[in-house]
């Protein structure tokens, strides 16, 4: 595999966020309500403060973790697809649009799912019928499969007919292997026409998703000059009143043609003409700027106009809340990671090294990228300007490691004033512009942990300290590693030990910068940044009084630091409680810790079946411990469905508080609650790391006061 194509993978997934975004504002317009407001559409239409999860990214990204969770090899198929969206889909929200049984495609096939219907029986027309199976979804979560078989357009159409039938059927599975097929294609083939013959050539030629492609094709061959009068060609023939349901894929397929023939192979010209043709515009936007970002590449992707006000940041709305807090050069090299692995190659260094030891650094080493780093200065003088223009460019100017940094400028700056530069890792309403698919969060760093980086000054920037820092959410306090003197010239490595802390929820890390200088001065600040990341085991507790309910709408409320599955989920007296009339569960934490110890305080209150979880890696894979029926206590396992490992006897009560201690080291859990020990080992499949949870069945009520996460 080229080592080029891994920063064009970077290219397609930032031009897919970038597609989604430009598209979400006017998303179900008609042509004519975007042409008599805007006429022509060129930029973003809405300046959101911080975009929220799209359902357009959360499939793309989820669905293709099958490739990491398949035991044996990357033979995926729909039944493995199948597994990933129940592991990592939230129960009838967020996620994606849960219009309903036979209403929502993704919907109906995730309830068939959950019910014992197969993959890819589960979106079949057979079962479904053709209305339902034939929607739009079969496409607008396919882009991955495209990007992780770069150049190999066989394996692409594969993997999108496996992954595309789980939800879809007919022409929406032939929508998801054309697409598929014309990103893997786009890595090889920059000639548009091409690229499009390509995509069809692995779907039957007699079929109505191939017979209106071609006839886009046949009218632009015509008439090349105009693209509303395709538009209006389209209209007519292959309108919405055409085909049946809520988002049929044939009038969106025939305007990302459009789009992809008269954009000339210009990626803004490409986007802004499919979004003007309205109708599903984040879902063809998506689709087709995947195409040119990939065909393209960065230098074809408009800095100021496209990527600034993005800041390479995504939000997505997973059970697992460590993962919906996503910068875009996480994702690209995730995927890039499964490409090297589904092609049998080595990833080349430094990719190597960031993908295996710290995918979610901010490492800066795409071209352009920012890891959604911000800068404020913190006047300390009363009368100091309270808002300062700052910027953030990513630079070859110099680096402590690879090939690239971070550059960052405060304006109008004065000796004595702290300049943060940071990470924001864990967010709250008040942070985004609007909901927008339901995303909760988890924090991305917790005490205990270490966390690294390096700082720079060049010659021409002025005299500064240097530290590395978190921020408690809870009390806004700022937490502070020693503080170093930097020579201007040369790198400094920082190191800072955050301490073990009680209650606690880290929303920033990153530097502070302690400006230095003469009374009276006044002056622009200029530093550079490398390799901000945080690794080591965690050491704090989550006390459920300090954590609070985040209103986002009427509908969409969460609790802080939590991820919910299902199930009644509020605060009440210092304690969390959770409840369920089936099945309830919810999840806090990292999906990526190892071996650690955590402590669960928390009283059963009514039904017979109460849980506390490790090791969680979704909604279908943990383990777990149960106080159960018939005075039972257990360590079960879920493999989409719960199992016991080992069991006792254990005569607990509705009512009385209790304590567990699991422990979770290689294949080992352990369990100790009043005396009570268990052991298991796992040798099938064992989940090596995972976050933690609480859990119920059967129409059960718990509340839960404390949790400890230590180490082993």
């Amino acid at each position: 595999m080229k080592q080029e194509y891994i920063e064009r993978i970077y290219a397609g997934w930032l031009a897919k966020i970038i597609g989604i975004r430009l598209g979400a504002p006017v998303e179900g317009w008609t042509y004519e309500k975007i042409r008599n407001i805007y006429g022509e559409l060129d930029h973003y239409p809405v300046d959101y403060h911080e975009f929220a999860a799209d359902d357009d990214s959360n499939g793309p990204l989820f669905f293709l973790k099958a490739l990491e969770d398949k035991q044996g090899g990357y033979d995926v198929k729909a039944q493995d697809v199948a597994e990933a969206l129940l592991n990592y889909a939230p129960f009838e929200h967020g996620f994606f649009w849960w219009g309903g049984y036979g209403i929502s495609t993704e919907h109906t096939a995730y309830l068939n799912l959950r019910n014992g219907i197969p993959a890819p029986r589960s979106g079949s027309i057979e079962q479904n019928g053709a209305t339902t199976a034939e929607q739009i979804g079969g496409q607008i979560f396919i882009d991955t499969w495209g990007l992780v078989t770069p150049g190999n357009p066989d394996l692409a159409a594969r993997y999108a007919r496996e992954a595309a039938s789980v939800t879809h059927g007919g022409n929406g599975i032939y929508g998801g292997i054309f697409v598929a097929v014309c990103i893997s294609y786009a890595f090889v083939e920059k000639d548009i026409r091409r690229i499009i013959e390509k995509g069809l050539s692995y779907i039957p030629e007699d079929c109505e998703y191939t017979r209106v492609v071609r006839a886009v094709m046949d009218f632009h061959e015509q008439h090349p000059e105009n693209w509303r009068e395709c538009f209006q060609y389209i209209f007519e023939n292959f309108g919405y009143d055409r085909y049946p349901g809520n988002c049929h894929i044939i009038p969106n397929i025939a305007v990302m043609i459009l789009a992809l023939l008269y954009g000339g192979g210009d990626f803004s010209r490409t986007l802004t003409i499919c979004n003007m043709c309205g109708w599903d515009t984040d879902c063809n936007v998506g689709n087709v700027a995947t195409i040119m970002g990939v065909r393209n590449g960065l230098e074809g992707i408009e800095y100021e106009r496209w990527r600034k006000p993005i800041n390479d940041f995504l939000a997505c709305s997973s059970v697992v809340g460590s993962l919906n807090i996503m910068d875009i050069p996480f994702g690209a090299t995730y995927i890039a990671k499964l490409a090297y692995a589904v092609a049998g190659e080595e990833m080349p260094e430094p990719w190597k090294t960031i993908a295996e030891q710290r995918i979610d650094s901010c490492h800066f080493e795409y071209p352009g990228s920012t890891h959604a780093i911000r800068v404020r200065v913190d006047g300390l003088d009363r009368n100091a300007r309270k808002v300062r223009a700052c910027d953030v460019i990513n630079t070859e100017e110099a680096a402590y490691t690879g090939q690239r940094s971070l550059k960052f400028l405060a304006y109008l700056t004065e000796p004595g004033e702290n300049i943060y530069v940071y990470r924001k890792t864990h967010y709250e309403p008040k942070d985004f512009h609007d909901s927008r698919y339901d995303p909760c969060f988890s924090p991305l760093i917790y005490p205990g942990q270490v966390l690294h980086g390096s700082a720079y000054l060049p010659e021409y920037s002025f005299d500064a300290l240097v530290s590395l820092y978190v921020r408690e959410a809870h009390t806004g306090k700022i937490h502070e590693s020693e503080t170093y003197e930097l020579t201007k010239g040369e790198w400094k490595e920082l190191r800072y030990e955050i301490p073990a802390m009680e209650g606690a929820l880290l929303d920033e890390m990153g530097f502070c910068f302690h400006v230095k200088g003469a009374h009276m001065q006044v002056f622009d600040f200029t530093g550079l940044i490398d390799d901000l990341y945080a690794d080591g085991q965690p050491d704090y507790s989550v006390e459920l009084a300090n954590e609070k309910e985040e209103v986002w709408t009427g509908l969409h409320r969460e609790i802080s630091q939590f991820t919910k599955l299902k199930g009644l989920m509020y605060l009440s007296d210092g304690e969390l409680h959770l409840s369920c009339s089936d099945f309830a569960e919810a999840y806090t934490g990292r999906h990526d810790w190892e071996d650690y110890t955590a402590e669960f305080t928390f009283t059963p209150l009514t039904g017979e079946n109460h849980m506390v979880n490790i090791r969680v890696q979704g909604a279908i894979r943990s383990y777990a411990f149960g106080l159960l029926p018939n005075g039972k206590a257990a360590i079960l396992k879920n493999q989409n469905g719960y199992t016991v490992l080992a069991e006792c006897g254990f005569e607990w009560k509705a009512g009385k508080e209790y304590t567990v201690k699991m422990t979770a080291e290689g294949n080992r859990i352990t369990a100790e609650i009043d005396g009570c020990c268990l052991e298991a080992q796992d040798t099938d499949a064992p989940y090596r790391k995972g976050s933690v949870g609480v859990a119920l069945r059967n129409g059960s009520h718990c509340k839960y006061r404390r949790i400890k996460i230590g180490r082993i």
